[in-house]
């Protein structure tokens, strides 16, 4: 019986505590992606299995390793979303949204499926903020996606985050940089794991991800892609750092990042944070222009990124950032007895409805227990109503921070409430 009280291995439990923050960094990104021009998109949990397959790459550890697919009912293939672009994609080509004003900007809150080894900052439930800019090829919508999420680290007080980016080009200068990365991991098959082996011969450029340690040693010493890069693609990212160096965003180029989905061309990047251990990456995202097409759509380049809210959480915590306070109710209703338990739900009815949090009994508790649970639970102010409160209409409300108290009636009650949010609203003005 036990297991039925445990959360299953890599998953967790935002409990509501820690629901604040979430809703806190949700509301954040979400408005900042507004500001951009980017809408909401929401998309199924699970999608074809293929879906990934084609679009992720079947080369990559996240379609060979990772991906939770199972075989429902009617015999089809389905997988849980290892990632958000590939089922956003496939939404714009069902819906023809392609068919509007480009570029087309979405975003989305999302959580994804991937079967990894947990540890801090990686889980195999996880969740990620994301946007999508499809119908440009230019720079400049790389360096606005890069803008949207070095802002949203801005505004949420995240620190310690250095930004990489890399241009792993485009199929033609891919394809010369591949034969050269063929040609060194062949003369160094003995240094490679089995899946690198495969790799070796299907998309030598995955071997560069592989988290083998010994295939990372090996790795080292493979020429780079900015060796390769076409005029076109070099062109391109010029472009870009030149617009990055404009809107004082600070990078670094890193040659090695290549990410660990088959669908990325020319640009890459990385946020990058030392605060959190191994599993630093906050950010990543990059540049599709085929993956439209790819899927069955239309010729439509795009670019976008995935953030990881579980480690975007973390860095914010390491940094000290500042998180807004729980709402404090503003007052809890005691009750004696039946009828003035009925006028007290009448009565938080009543706030609720003006936009009051207000609480009142719900156990039957003693006049003593009621006040302890007022206390606990932070109300602003409380009072208790028997007897002789409903005879006379009103009720002693006592303000819980300075023990005063003042005789209130029944329908003055959100007038009371009003009248003290103005007055300490003065007061903070006053200290200002």
């Amino acid at each position: 019986m036990a297991i039925l009280t445990k959360a299953p291995r890599g998953t967790q439990d935002i409990l509501p505590d820690e629901s604040g923050k979430w809703q806190y960094v949700e509301r954040t990104v979400l408005s900042i992606a507004e500001l951009y021009g980017y809408k909401e998109i929401r998309f199924p949990t699970f999608e074809h299995t293929e879906l990934f397959a084609r679009g992720v790459g079947d080369s990559t550890d996240v379609v060979e390793k990772e991906m939770y697919t199972f075989n429902d009912k009617g015999g089809r293939s389905l997988t849980l979303r290892p990632e958000g672009t590939s089922g956003v994609m496939r939404a714009v080509i069902e819906h023809g949204l392609l068919g509007g004003a480009l570029p087309l900007k979405v975003s989305y809150l999302t959580s994804c499926f991937r079967y990894e080894k947990p540890q801090a900052g990686r889980l195999r439930e996880f969740h990620q903020f994301g946007a999508e800019c499809i119908g440009t090829e230019s720079a400049a919508a790389d360096a606005e996606m890069i803008a949207l999420a070095s802002q949203v680290f801005d505004e949420l007080g995240a620190k310690g985050i250095r930004l990489e980016i890399n241009s792993i080009g485009c199929p033609k200068c891919r394809k010369t940089y591949h034969e050269a990365l063929k040609a060194y991991f062949t003369e160094k098959k003995d240094h490679l794991c089995e899946t690198c082996l495969d790799r070796l011969e299907r998309n030598p450029m995955r071997i560069l991800d592989c988290k083998c340690p010994e295939c990372q040693e090996t790795a080292k010493g493979a020429p780079t892609i900015l060796e390769f890069l076409c005029d076109d693609c070099k062109a391109h990212f010029e472009d870009l750092k030149a617009r990055l160096s404009a809107m004082d965003i600070a990078y670094t180029v890193n040659p090695t990042i290549v990410r660990g989905l088959d669908y990325y061309t020319r640009t890459v990047f990385e946020f990058v944070s030392t605060q959190i251990g191994a599993q630093g990456t906050v950010c990543g995202g990059g540049r599709y222009d085929g993956l439209v097409e790819m899927l069955g759509g239309s010729s439509a380049p795009g670019i976008g990124f995935g953030m990881g809210i579980e480690r975007l959480l973390l860095v914010m915590e390491a940094s000290g950032a500042e998180f807004p306070p729980t709402a404090p109710i503003d007052i809890y209703i005691g009750s004696i007895g039946q009828a003035a338990g009925i006028e007290a739900a009448k009565l938080c009815a009543g706030l609720r409805a003006e936009g009051f949090y207000a609480a009142c009994d719900l156990n039957n508790r003693s006049v003593k227990a009621q006040m302890k649970y007022a206390d606990k639970i932070g109300a602003a102010f409380s009072c208790i109503i028997g007897d002789d409160e409903l005879a006379a209409g009103e009720a002693s409300v006592k303000n819980m921070k300075d023990g005063t108290e003042e005789k209130v009636k029944f329908d003055g009650f959100v007038d009371h409430l009003y009248n003290t949010r103005i007055d300490s609203l003065c007061e903070a003005l006053e200290d200002i």
